[in-house]
């Protein structure tokens, strides 16, 4: 009882001392509040603080920029130091995408689910095929590829997980080596056999790699993708599932676009792929009975597709897999649609399965992809494009014959065109892809110049839609017009101007005698050649004079 009585003096006490310190505290706190209140020391308070502002301003504001035209720091890195900028700036033209930003993102970040809200609500059945995972790259970012990895393993469920497959086309970067085996090997540690790795000796190109992740996968389907991609929650369900109803089905996810600079996902509406006659892939609208449907998680049929591509494994097979007769890059993916649709299959695009891809601000693997494009496209129309192949040579500006470009053996693929059976390119045009214009009446084609000043041609002008003008002759996109054949009145023709709005003020005519163009755009003026006030030559619009124009490529004499 005495050492309890002790303990209550004792805290009273403590709490008695306590509370005058407290209040002394207070007391001079307040004075000193009271003292600041005075109007002299408030002004010194506020001029310390602008001070202040100033100075952190200052040090934002010096903080120099080394790469003020690159694109990465247009809306990133403004807070990086000189050191980090040399960095990033580095790994950008190497890469085509913020490496130093993947490289300090988690491999495991989460990334906003984009599907629409009916995906999210979907069942599907619990006996879906196996699917292996085919991973392409050609020097692609370590850490971009770890995460690739990382997502499918996170979101695959694992007994429908059956292996991922790494295709290296030749890489000569040092951390895909050992760096990467050692992360292959710590999975595999934990999930024995889960990744392969396959490397060619030398470089092969896309489908060559693609086709070797084919060759090497055991699973029923095939998924094959970029490397630099992540995969959303619940992708592979929906693919698998509709390859379980109809395994002639090829099939490709909706990809959301991961930004260059930021690395940040940006939601992609679902729409058909497509293409145009240079095999430049671009997206379409679904066909009108989509959109009956009502239903936006409904796969929609697509005439083309990207190049991620989605299949049973022993269809895909069938039908002749890819064409190893493409070189490096371009027009594989269009080939495979067209084979597709021809040969038996189809093609859709599957909503509910998103995958986050990012597109480069530049494929450094690569800096002029036209030359292999072009002649992948050539050998393309070559097997599959029958009376339409010219028009691959049109939309290039080649010449239709004696083109001098080497598109290899074809023979194999055209045996297979036979041994398939498949439809004739009309049909295709016909049932699957109506957009694309069959180019039946074009005449003539190339660049147009006058014919006494060659070195000048009628060129787009800044951007497509612009107001023509005359420019020195590069014989590229914006100077490549097509003339299109409608009778009327048996004399005069019309045209349409792609990449132009030559017809934009009132219907264009253009009289055709054997060898030159005149130019109508009203009964009283012509387009015509000029010399301006500051001595140089213009497109204007006169009186006609009777100039004449020449078109570079003839294709029916006039």
């Amino acid at each position: 009882m005495k050492t309890a009585a002790r303990v209550v003096c004792l805290l009273v006490i403590a709490v008695v001392v306590y509370s005058l310190v407290y209040m002394s505290f207070i007391r001079q706190v307040m004075d000193s509040d009271n003292r600041l209140q005075r109007p002299e020391d408030l002004e010194v308070l506020r001029r310390l603080k602008r001070i202040e502002d100033q100075a952190v301003v200052e040090q934002k504001i010096t903080k120099k920029k080394l790469y003020p035209q690159s694109p990465l720091f247009r809306s990133w890195g403004a807070e990086l130091t000189e050191e980090e900028q040399m960095e990033a700036e580095r790994h950008f033209q190497e890469f085509g995408y913020n490496v130093f930003l993947s490289n300090r993102l988690p491999l495991n970040r989460t990334i906003p689910d984009t599907r629409n809200i009916r995906c999210t609500v979907k069942i599907y059945p619990k006996d879906l095929p196996t699917i292996s995972v085919i991973l392409i790259y050609f020097n692609e970012a370590l850490s971009v590829i770890k995460r690739a990895i990382r997502s499918i393993i996170d979101k695959t469920p694992s007994h429908l997980l059956k292996e991922i497959i790494l295709v290296d086309d030749y890489s000569s970067n040092e951390d895909l080596q050992l760096a990467l085996d050692e992360y292959i090997d710590l999975i595999n540690k934990d999930k024995p056999g889960l990744i392969k790795k396959v490397r060619h000796k030398r470089q092969m190109g896309l489908a060559k790699a693609r086709i070797s992740g084919w060759e090497a996968a055991a699973g029923q389907v095939i998924a094959i993708l970029d490397a630099h991609i992540e995969v959303h929650m619940e992708w592979a369900e929906p693919l698998l599932a509709r390859i379980k109803a109809d395994r002639t089905v090829v099939l490709s996810p909706v990809f959301d676009n991961v930004l260059f600079d930021t690395l940040e996902v940006t939601e992609y509406i679902p729409s058909a792929h497509a293409f145009d006659w240079n095999l430049w892939c671009m997206y379409e609208s679904f066909r009108p009975e989509w959109f009956k449907n009502n239903d936006p998680s409904v796969p929609g049929k697509s005439p083309s597709i990207m190049g991620i591509l989605v299949a049973d494994r022993q269809f895909l097979g069938e039908i002749g897999v890819l064409d190893e007769g493409m070189t490096i890059y371009g027009g594989e993916n269009v080939e495979l649609a067209i084979r597709v649709w021809l040969c038996g299959g189809s093609i859709e695009v599957v909503p509910c399965s998103k995958i986050a891809h990012i597109e480069r601000e530049h494929k450094p693997y690569s800096p002029d992809l036209s030359k292999p494009m072009i002649r992948n496209a050539l050998r393309v129309a070559e097997i599959w494009l029958d009376e339409y192949k010219s028009n691959v040579n049109i939309a290039w500006n080649l010449p239709l014959k004696n083109h001098g470009i080497d598109i290899g053996d074809v023979t194999e693929r055209k045996k297979l065109h036979e041994k398939l059976k498949c439809k004739p390119f009309k049909w295709y045009l016909e049932n699957v892809y109506p957009l694309l214009d069959s180019w039946e009446v074009i005449i003539g084609y190339g660049v147009v110049r006058y014919y006494l000043i060659e070195r000048y041609c009628v060129d787009q002008g800044e951007v497509p839609g612009s107001v023509p003008i005359l420019y020195e002759c590069h014989y590229y996109d914006p100077q490549v017009l097509t003339l299109h054949l409608t009778v009327f009145h048996s004399i005069v023709i019309t045209t349409v101007m792609e990449r132009s709005t030559l017809e934009a003020s009132n219907p264009t005519r253009i009289t055709l005698t054997r060898k030159f163009i005149f130019w109508f755009l009203n009964t009283n003026r012509c387009l015509e050649i000029g010399q301006g006030e500051d001595s140089y030559y213009h497109l204007i619009l006169q009186t006609c004079t009777g100039q004449k124009w020449t078109i570079q490529h003839v294709i029916k004499d006039f």
